[in-house]
């Protein structure tokens, strides 16, 4: 039995996990001081909208390394998020029960994605004969 091809970025479960984290991050940046729109919620915002836009750049690009280069892309936006959420509660905008949904998709995102770069890699590699 073969898995049926993913053919829109939309089907990937990771790219759906990461269109929420996207809602919950916008959901806590909304709750920042307003001298910090420039600064942390436009950063997080921008980190959040990064990681499924990479998904989604990286699954219509045509060569597996493509692929494998945005996704990982898509990781560093999430550790830039994770920070950015780490920094806002350390400076009191928010405390730890509030960002525990973002937590938790970020650490599930993060998950799939080393999965996915794992088992890309492993169908890149060439196959030693012997």
């Amino acid at each position: 039995m073969s898995a049926v091809p993913v053919r829109h970025h939309r089907e990937l479960i990771v790219w759906q996990r990461s269109m929420e984290l996207l809602i919950a991050t916008y959901a806590l940046a909304r709750l920042l001081p307003r001298e910090e729109l420039f600064g942390l919620t436009s950063q997080m915002r921008r980190a959040a909208a990064s990681v499924p836009s990479n998904i989604a750049e990286g699954h219509a690009r045509f060569h597996r390394g493509d692929f494998i280069h945005h996704l990982s892309m898509a990781r560093g936006s999430l550790a830039e998020l994770e920070t950015l959420l780490d920094a806002s509660e350390s400076l009191r905008y928010f405390g730890a029960d509030e960002v525990t949904r973002a937590r938790g998709l970020a650490d599930e995102v993060r998950r799939m994605l080393g999965s996915m770069i794992m088992r890309l890699k492993a169908k890149r590699a060439p196959r030693k004969s012997g």
